[in-house]
């Protein structure tokens, strides 16, 4: 029995690969290429696709889940930051351009009812579009990126009055009043709805799902909540896709925001690329090729004119010039909620023949534009910036409100927090060194979280939650987890989204030693061998062996042992680390015994080249640094000292620094 819409799902994505080959070869962004796609497969093209309905419901799932990664990305904390931008910038953007479009129809002659409609689709801009490329840009939270996101936010909000007075536009009756006031009194349930379940429901339920450790059930327990919460709105009379932004918005206060995020980033990546591809398959060729010039002049047009107001409302909120210029250019497109508006408008005799494929065409042009123009805003921004303008408007009418943002830079990630996560984190704290911990059982993560820990739920296997941990501006990486396949993985990821990290691994058996290092694993720790040193040093230390002499063994079989398996790997290290460019050299710290011999000695009565063979390159005093120090400098108690030597070296002076019966100068 053939299913024509697995038929149809089968042409669009293998249809879609050979366009965005084509694409990716010209450089040409990826959203042009899928909607380049539903032009050729659509029923104004080679009519390939028979099932559009399901197409279409295949792409309102890909809004849903788009707007639902977007949410999880934010909070309700930095929604509320922005409520200014929301109701303010939201609301001038609207009806400015509503305005601007009614009086430009109205001149052409448009009734009306007619030039008032015009004007609602007009003001509407693209949230999937938009989204996704600031979202790929890492621009979310930059300022135009809350700005943009607030205004598109008010903008899906809008829509459902918009929708109420059609109508009216049309000369339809109705009590609008009652209707209006059911929309508020939906509005207001749905507010509360978010606030108690991003408070108590969703992360009470979530902890006890993820007891389970039963990824299916995680996953499935996200996926219903996403969807419910857009159901629920849509019952409601919102769109969809504002339900799955509140939806995501719900599980972003919990613990589990960035596993659920990992879990649900593949998905979108399908089912939003069926919204493109809809949206291809609406544009009309014939039509477009009747009158290109007349087509390209009005879409120029909207894309000014949009950008214009949308900029002058950024500026007027506070931002500067280049703020509002990539506001204004990311937000001058037609928006795909102002086809679900049409479609109302059609039914009420607002829109009909040339009108209607005018709009559409002019509406797939500004949304093809759209990648290209957010490309190069940063560009023309700064070629703005070079024109003689005054300086407050570069620099902004007043003080903007900033979202507070939190980020680490070169810290330690730990992934695991059993036994050796535990004692990492300890000497992390007491050395005063910034870390993040991953762990998968939930217990620990909201036992840890309530005395303070920094520690995040996730699976680091998932690129999004290594990327929270802020794996890409850290210094050292830590895997301490029993899951050897994890292990691999984590270790490939984490080479792959910062190969200049320090990543330290255990394993338990000397064999995993040679994969992990070819993986990319700076150092791979195993628990056979350090067992076995373990056990060597207490049958030394019942012999009455020196402790010094054990010392000297210890580093001696490490060196030996670990060069072997290191001498394995070709993967290319950091250059920052010197160990890594002269393999029997270290640089180690050691800290003066206040009642140690070194104290009131200087470098050059010590004699550390001559005699021990190593070099001082700095000393800590207090919070002070005294780099390449000479020889007359005098140590004091609790200095810190940086030597560089080879490791056997260090063996033997440690003792220099503890108190005069443990070690002595000579």
């Amino acid at each position: 029995m053939e299913i024509p819409l697995l038929k149809d799902i089968v042409i669009i994505f293998g249809l879609s690969i050979v366009v965005l080959f084509i694409c990716h070869r010209f450089r040409v962004p990826t959203i042009v290429g899928f909607l380049l796609t539903g032009i050729l497969a659509g029923p104004h093209g080679l009519r390939l696709i028979k099932a559009h309905h399901e197409v279409e419901l295949l792409a309102e799932v890909g809004i849903v889940l788009l707007l639902f990664t977007i949410g999880i990305e934010f909070s309700l904390k930095s929604l509320l930051q922005i409520k200014k931008s929301v109701l303010l910038g939201g609301s001038l953007q609207v009806t400015l351009t509503l305005l601007a479009t009614f009086f430009i129809a109205r001149y052409l002659g448009q009734a009306l009812g007619q030039a008032v409609f015009i004007g609602f689709l007009a003001a509407l801009s693209s949230t999937a579009i938009v989204l996704k490329l600031i979202q790929e840009r890492a621009e979310v939270d930059s300022p135009h990126g809350r700005t943009i996101l607030a205004i598109l936010i008010y903008q899906d909000v809008i829509i459902v009055p918009m929708i109420l007075f059609t109508p009216l536009l049309a000369g339809a009756t109705g009590n609008l009043g009652e209707s209006l006031l059911i929309f508020t009194a939906k509005g207001i349930g749905i507010i509360v709805l978010v606030i108690v379940s991003a408070r108590w429901i969703v992360p009470q339920a979530l902890y006890q799902i993820a007891r389970t450790r039963n990824r299916e059930l995680f996953l499935l327990s996200v996926v219903v909540i996403c969807l419910a919460v857009a159901w629920i709105t849509s019952s409601m009379g919102l769109s969809l896709a504002l339900g799955a932004f509140l939806a995501g918005l719900i599980i972003s206060e919990s613990e589990y925001s960035h596993q659920a995020l990992g879990n649900i980033l593949p998905f979108r990546d399908v089912f939003t690329s069926f919204f493109f591809v809809s949206i291809g398959m609406l544009l009309d060729v014939g039509y477009f090729f009747q009158q290109p010039l007349l087509i390209v002049l009005i879409a120029a047009g909207v894309l000014a004119l949009k950008t214009i107001i949308a900029g002058f409302v950024t500026i007027l909120l506070g931002f500067p010039l280049r703020t509002g210029i990539l506001v204004g250019l990311a937000l001058s497109q037609v928006g795909e909620f102002s086809f679900i508006l049409s479609k109302t408008g059609i039914e009420h005799g607002l829109l009909a023949g040339d009108i209607y494929q005018m709009f559409l065409s002019v509406s797939v042009l500004t949304m093809a534009a759209t990648p290209f123009i957010i490309a190069a805003a940063p560009r023309f921004a700064g070629v703005m910036l070079r024109l003689p303008l005054p300086r407050r408007l570069k620099s902004g009418l007043y003080p903007a409100q900033e979202i507070e943002k939190t980020r680490k830079n070169d810290h330690l990630v730990i992934i695991g927090f059993g036994i050796n996560g535990r004692n990492l984190a300890r000497a992390a704290r007491a050395g005063n060194i910034p870390y993040v911990i991953i762990e998968m059982n939930p217990e620990v993560v909201r036992e840890q979280r309530a005395k303070g820990e920094a520690i995040n739920f996730g699976d680091a296997t998932q690129e999004a939650v290594l990327k929270h941990a802020g794996i890409k501006d850290a210094r050292i990486g830590v895997v301490a987890i029993n899951d050897p396949a994890a292990t691999r993985r984590i270790t490939e990821l984490v080479h792959k989204l910062n190969p200049v990290v320090h990543l330290i691994v255990r394993t338990r058996y000397l064999q995993e030693m040679r994969p992990l290092h070819e993986l990319g694993a700076n150092e791979v720790i195993p628990e056979e061998f350090e067992t076995s040193v373990e056990i060597f040093t207490r049958v030394l230390v019942k012999y009455l062996v020196p402790r010094d002499e054990i010392e000297k063994f210890i580093t001696e079989v490490r060196a030996s042992e670990y060069e072997m398996f290191r001498s394995l790997s070709k993967v290319p290290m950091s250059v920052s680390d010197v160990k890594l460019q002269l393999p029997d050299v270290e640089i180690s710290t050691f800290r003066v015994d206040e009642r140690s011999l070194l104290a009131g000695k200087s470098l050059a009565e010590i004699g550390w080249r001559k005699k021990y063979e190593v070099t001082v390159l700095a000393i800590r005093r207090e919070s002070q640094i005294m780099s390449n120090p000479d020889g007359d400098v005098q140590l004091c108690s609790d200095d810190v000292l940086f030597l560089l030597g080879a490791p056997e070296r260090f063996a033997e002076i440690s003792s220099l620094f503890c108190t005069p019966s443990e070690g002595e100068v000579n």
